[in-house]
């Protein structure tokens, strides 16, 4: 494989890059898929659009902050470059967790079930993942180290992992997992997200292992490192709930 280039077309003289039109797809599907399925929960559409809204936008600032701050020396003598987000710079992990909290705020605020509303749209966001990663494959970004294999990533003429397809498909994989349990088998609130958190981290675990552009912190792969206390967390949270469920369930 190897990319046709990162600009899709260009109006006015302005560039629009794949990546971002990719974005912009994967969100407007995650808020489409959402919007659908609203009829199954007690989220009302309305509540659902303003909550994606701010999910959305506190999303794109945690991605960027998270990038900066581990990419710091990059933009310590130029702080200027720090919002020019268009020429790169966002991390998947400072999206979810800053997106994550405002969401929970504004369902605190709004008297809303967080864990429900979080059910309901965390199917979407892994869609949205995967349409988001082949932003990479145009950018020729996100990549890993050489390799032999049949379906690899040509990069200056380097055959490389291509990491944002396997990112990609799995995260096409969670999204197909979760849907079937958001209308078959969904035992209890939060039973989705938690699940999500813990089948994310451990792809992005070892697919990071791969790549050549890690950030690090203190000589680890923060993205490693950061999936590892996801995938505990959601662990134990999934653990509690589902035994309280099950507890619960044996009282009736």
């Amino acid at each position: 494989m190897k990319s046709p280039g990162a600009i899709a077309f260009s109006i006015l003289g302005i560039d629009v890059k794949y990546y971002g039109i990719l974005i912009a797809i994967g969100m407007a599907t995650c808020i489409i898929i959402s919007l659908r399925r609203t009829t199954h929960t007690a989220i009302a559409k309305d509540k659902l659009l303003d909550g994606s809204i701010i999910a959305i936008i506190a999303g794109i600032i945690g991605a960027r902050l998270y990038y900066v701050v581990f990419s710091f020396e990059v933009y310590k003598d130029n702080i200027g470059e720090i919002f020019h987000i268009r020429n790169g710079g966002l991390a998947i992990h400072g999206g979810l967790i800053l997106g994550t909290l405002a969401l929970f705020a504004y369902c605190k605020k709004k008297n809303i079930d967080f864990l429900e509303f979080a059910d309901l749209v965390i199917p979407g966001v892994a869609l949205a993942q995967s349409i988001g990663r082949w932003g990479n494959f145009f950018n020729e970004e996100a990549y890993g180290s050489r390799t032999n294999l049949p379906f690899a990533l040509n990069i200056n003429e380097e055959m490389v992992h291509p990491t944002f397809l396997y990112e990609s498909i799995w995260c096409l994989l969670i999204f197909i997992v979760l849907s079937y349990m958001f209308y078959r088998k969904h035992s209890f609130n939060g039973q989705l997200l938690f699940l999500y958190g813990m089948l994310y981290s451990a792809e992005r675990f070892f697919v990071e292992g791969l790549r050549t552009d890690s950030l690090f912190f203190m000589g680890i792969r923060q993205a490693q490192l950061i999936s590892v206390v996801i995938f505990l967390i959601c662990a134990l949270l999934y653990y509690s709930k589902r035994k309280k469920y099950i507890k619960n369930n044996l009282k009736t």
